[in-house]
C-alpha cells in the first residue's frame, strides 16, 4: 500500500493511491497520516479497505510530506553509510553506525522548493532511502526490526558542507536548514517492499545523472540499523530514519559542484516514488 498527503488549498488531506496509481481520499478512514495511524496495527487494518469505494482526488494543490510533519518525534540520519561514499568524502568506513539528527522544521513536500540558506557556499544533495517506525521499539534484534516498520519512503538529505564540516562542533547545522528534508512522496508499506537491500536509486541535478546508486552497497543495512537505534534510544511510530547516501554528492566531485538558486533536483528510488525540488535563496 502507498499512502499520501495531498493539498486542497490550505489543507492538507490523507490519501492512499489505488491500483491504477489514482488518489484516493482517506479521510474517511484516519484523521491523518500522523504518529497515531502510521502504525503497524493502523496500515493493517486500513489495507483491508476497499480503495475503490473511496473518492477519487481529480485535482489537488500539491503533496506534503508523506508523514504529518508535526506527530515526528525524531527525525534520526546514519552517516557515511555506503563504503563507496565514504571514499568519495576522504574518510573510513566507521566500524559502528554514524548517527546524527536532522531538525524536523526542515521537512518539506517531496516537489516543495529548497530554499539555498543565507551565507550558504556549499549547499549539496543526497538521495536516500527512509525507514518509518510503526511500533514501539526498544532492545529489540534485528530478526525483529521489520515488524516494527510502518513503511519506506524517498529522502532527499540536504547538506551545506561549509556549516557541516567547517564550522566546527556537530554535523546538525549543516543538516537542519529549514527545506533541507522533502520526504516523500509515498510511506511504501513493507509488503511492497520485498528486500530493501535491493532498490536503485538516482539523483538529477539540472537534468545531468549526479547519484546512480543502489541500495545493495550499504554497509548497514535496514534491519541492523532499526535495532542498533533501538539499543541506545527508544523509536517511536512516525519516527523517520534516513540511512544514507551512494556516491554522487556534489562534495565528492573533482572539482566540487555544489548547488545555487534555480537549480532543479529529480531523484527517486525504485518503487518508492519520485521527488522533483527548485532551488530558491533564502
Amino acid at each position: 500500500m502507498k499512502t499520501l498527503r495531498y493539498r486542497i488549498g490550505n489543507d492538507v488531506k490523507p490519501g492512499i493511491l489505488d491500483a491504477e496509481g489514482n488518489i484516493r481520499d482517506a479521510s474517511g478512514v484516519v484523521s491523518d497520516w500522523n504518529n497515531e495511524n502510521v502504525t503497524v496495527e493502523k496500515l493493517n487494518e486500513v489495507k483491508n479497505v476497499d480503495f475503490n469505494s473511496l473518492p477519487k482526488v481529480e485535482n489537488n494543490d500539491g503533496i506534503a510530506p508523506c508523514v504529518c510533519k508535526s506527530s515526528i518525534g525524531k527525525f534520526i540520519c546514519i552517516g557515511l553509510n555506503y563504503a563507496d561514499h565514504a571514499k568519495e568524502s576522504g574518510l573510513e568506513v566507521p566500524p559502528e553506525p554514524v548517527i546524527f539528527f536532522k531538525a524536523t522544521s526542515a521537512i518539506i513536500g517531496p516537489n516543495d522548493n529548497v530554499e539555498i540558506p543565507r551565507k550558504s557556499v556549499k549547499s549539496d544533495w543526497e538521495v536516500e532511502l527512509g525507514i518509518v517506525i510503526g511500533k514501539e521499539t526498544k532492545y529489540i534484534s534485528e530478526s525483529q526490526s521489520q515488524s516494527h516498520i510502518a513503511g519506506y519512503c524517498v529522502i532527499n538529505d540536504l547538506s551545506e558542507r561549509e556549516f557541516q564540516i567547517e564550522h566546527s562542533g556537530q554535523w546538525v547545522k549543516g543538516k537542519s536548514c529549514d527545506t533541507f528534508g522533502p520526504i516523500g512522496p509515498y510511506l511504501v508499506t513493507p509488503d511492497e517492499v520485498p528486500d530493501p537491500q535491493n532498490l536503485k536509486m538516482w539523483l538529477d541535478v539540472n537534468g545531468k545523472r549526479m547519484q546512480d546508486g543502489s541500495t545493495s552497497t550499504m554497509v548497514y543495512g535496514v534491519n541492523f540499523l532499526i535495532s542498533y537505534l533501538s539499543q541506545f534510544m527508544s523509536l517511536q511510530p512516525g519516527d523517520i530514519i534516513s540511512t544514507g547516501t551512494p556516491p554522487g554528492v556534489g562534495m565528492g566531485m573533482n572539482p566540487q559542484v555544489f548547488l545555487k538558486p534555480g537549480d532543479e533536483m529529480k531523484l527517486g528510488i525504485e518503487g518508492l516514488g519520485e521527488q522533483k525540488q527548485i532551488t530558491i535563496s533564502a
